[in-house]
């Protein structure tokens, strides 16, 4: 599929599908979490994914296409990947599902900031720069905001919110030093680099084994084909193809799944600071993703 300047009905309901699975999979990690340690778990979900891309890979008949001349993008790739979810699985064992959802999908806030200087034609408008502004005042809320006692972690929410920014610079690499690299190519990468440091760096976490059950490890096996495998593929897919601003912004959406999914699947208690918090995000995040006014000859 060609490049495009804008998002179509294809790339709008795509984007907000994998919106929601994005924030359902905040749910399942800080189950998983109960029977695995975060950064265990995250390191077993990198290498299950690296052996279903090799037998995808195997299965087409494709050859693996790790060339020399990717390998500074590839390793800063997967070093963003291994930042980022080493972050977001210690987050979501700190604070609620909520507030971690509103501060890490600020992802679009600092993708469109990095990608005014590092992505060719992405600069900030003035409507982007009051988005920004809008979504940095719901982050600070968020954050100050301690109402929940000790299920609100300022740290859990730092945690979160340096992961956005770890998301925002894996999709700067991307676009750029891997822009033509395929997804799927980009995804091994990804996998293939952050699997060995997120196991040196687990040890460093506590014990590997939680209160393992069975839900445990078909959370495990969800994160790993669905969220990472298919889902990941499918989003640098969708970066490939629309403008890096615009298929990051529909993850104003996440946050409000989040939300949701937290409270109604993990009974956490939203009180009107987060939903202030939430609704000046998705607000600021929709004046991100709002394209240019082309002025009209009259």
């Amino acid at each position: 599929m060609d490049r495009k300047d804008s998002i179509d009905a294809f790339g709008t309901v795509s984007l907000v599908l994998f919106s929601a699975l994005l924030a359902f999979n905040q749910v399942v990690i800080a189950v998983v979490n109960e029977g695995l340690q975060p950064v265990f778990f995250a390191a077993l979900r990198s290498a299950g994914a690296v052996i279903c891309l090799g037998a995808w890979f195997l299965l087409r008949r494709r050859p693996l296409g790790l060339r020399r001349g990717d390998l500074p993008g590839g390793l800063l790739l997967g070093g963003f990947f291994a930042f980022e979810f080493i972050l977001l699985f210690t987050a979501l064992d700190l604070t609620t599902v909520s507030r971690a959802s509103i501060n890490f999908y600020t992802m679009p806030l600092w993708l469109a900031l990095l990608g005014h200087f590092l992505i060719p034609g992405e600069r900030i408008t003035r409507t982007k720069g009051l988005g920004q502004a809008l979504a940095f005042a719901g982050v600070v809320i968020a954050i100050l905001w301690r109402g929940e006692g000790g299920e609100a972690s300022l740290l859990g929410d730092v945690l979160a919110l340096l992961a956005a920014i770890g998301w925002a610079a894996l999709a700067v690499v991307a676009k750029t030093m891997l822009r033509d690299v395929a997804p799927d190519r980009q995804l091994l990468w990804q996998v293939a680099v952050s699997a060995p440091i997120l196991f040196l760096a687990a040890p460093f976490f506590g014990p590997f084994i939680r209160d393992l059950a069975p839900i445990h490890l078909w959370g495990l096996a969800f994160q790993v084909v669905v969220v990472v495998t298919l889902g990941f593929a499918f989003w640098l897919w969708l970066l490939s193809i629309y403008p890096a601003a615009s298929v990051a912004a529909f993850s104003f959406l996440s946050p409000v799944f989040g939300v949701f999914f937290g409270w109604a699947l993990l009974d956490e208690h939203v009180g009107w600071p987060v939903l202030v918090a939430l609704m000046l995000v998705a607000a600021g995040l929709i004046l991100i993703n709002r394209p240019a006014q082309v002025p009209q000859n009259v």
